[in-house]
């Protein structure tokens, strides 16, 4: 299951959106700093209107959308990779998930305090990112120790130096180590550290109802700096997702509409999430369940198999697949098979955004 860490300073509404993704989630938001002492854990459905249709052309008596794991950590402070306010505790909850969040405060509210006394995107970015920077950066240098010695007698701990060297030299200028350029044996060597600034990041900016649609010369802002990143950008409002949780399915749409957009928050942040992380979803379906399942892009037949199970993958024959839409279109796994649109994909065939597979395997 995918995971994303909710992180930014505290009261930029963090809390807030998490208690609005996670609609039962329990997170205490208050407005005041650390109301959030341990990481709270929602899961989230993956919305795909594909869903819905494929369970009514199977008949399908359950329908199981994918999933992703929001993490609520506890707003960070300067100072938070020296331990400031509740900073280690926090950075460590961060290394374990698959990609950032960063929420960013882009509305002004006198009722809410801003923890350094106005609203400033750009130094707001920056001093979450040199956290997580001087973190890894120390991280790295108690590496590089160890490895330096081995690196005399090893190929192996030479490969394993000249990235991190490269990485210790860019996070020294400031910069994420996601900026760096790695080999695949250098990306390998380095992965265990789970390093902070390497995971992909999406800069939620949460906004004002009123900029929903237009977004504001604050996201501006931190659009500057994603482009620098290579990041992406997602404009959202705390504000709004919690208002929407309140209302029934018909009246979202037009709750939404009203405020000039098409739709809301956690759809926008699961599909840039999504994106950054190069995943794509294909379905299994039939009378029993319709199901979609989480791959990364280039995933060959097998290893698409091996998500439901390993057995799948193990002993993986071949795969009866038909893309989503020529399937809609038949109207029945049948009606395509008629068609000629069902193909025999074997182990070398790479699985398309959208596949519905049947997978045929040796126990």
């Amino acid at each position: 299951m995918l995971r994303a860490g909710i992180v930014g300073l505290p009261n930029v509404g963090k809390s807030t959106l998490f208690n609005a993704l996670v609609a039962n989630a329990k997170a205490e938001a208050a407005n005041f700093p650390f109301c959030t002492i341990e990481p709270n854990v929602g899961v989230v459905s993956v919305p795909d209107e594909r869903l819905q249709v494929l369970g009514k052309i199977s008949d399908s008596t359950n329908i199981i959308p994918a999933r992703v794991e929001f993490v609520d950590i506890a707003g960070l402070v300067k100072g938070a990779s020296k331990g400031e306010g509740l900073g280690n505790q926090f950075l460590a909850n961060i290394r374990e998930v698959d990609a950032i969040v960063h929420v960013v405060r882009c509305f002004d509210n006198d009722d809410i305090i801003h923890v350094s006394g106005s609203v400033d995107p750009a130094r707001d970015i920056d001093v979450i990112n040199l956290e997580l920077g001087l973190a890894d950066l120390s991280q790295i240098e108690r590496r590089m120790e160890r490895v330096r010695k081995q690196a005399r007698t090893s190929k192996e701990a030479q490969v394993e130096l000249a990235a991190l060297e490269k990485i210790s030299a860019v996070l020294n200028e400031g910069k994420p180590a996601r900026q760096v350029e790695l080999t695949d044996d250098e990306e390998e060597f380095v992965k265990p550290l789970g390093l902070l600034t390497l995971k992909p990041i999406i800069y939620a900016t949460n906004v004002s109802e009123d900029d929903l649609a237009t977004g504001n010369a604050w996201v501006e802002q931190v659009r500057e700096v994603a482009a620098q990143e290579n990041a992406q950008v997602v404009v959202m409002s705390a504000q709004v997702e919690s208002e929407l949780i309140e209302l029934p399915e018909e009246e979202q749409k037009e709750f939404l509409e009203s405020l000039g957009v098409e739709e809301g928050g956690l759809k926008s942040l699961i599909r840039a999430t999504y994106e950054l992380l190069g995943l794509r979803t294909y379905f299994t379906t039939g009378p029993k369940e319709t199901r979609a399942w989480t791959i990364h892009a280039g995933m060959s037949a097998p290893q698409a198999a091996g998500v439901i199970h390993s057995d799948f993958e193990r002993g993986f024959i071949r795969a009866e697949t038909v893309s989503y839409q020529d399937l809609v279109t038949t109207g029945s796994m049948n009606g395509a098979k008629e068609k000629g649109l069902v193909r025999s994909e074997g182990k070398d065939y790479t699985v398309q955004e959208g596949d519905v597979m049947l997978f045929r395997f040796n126990v």
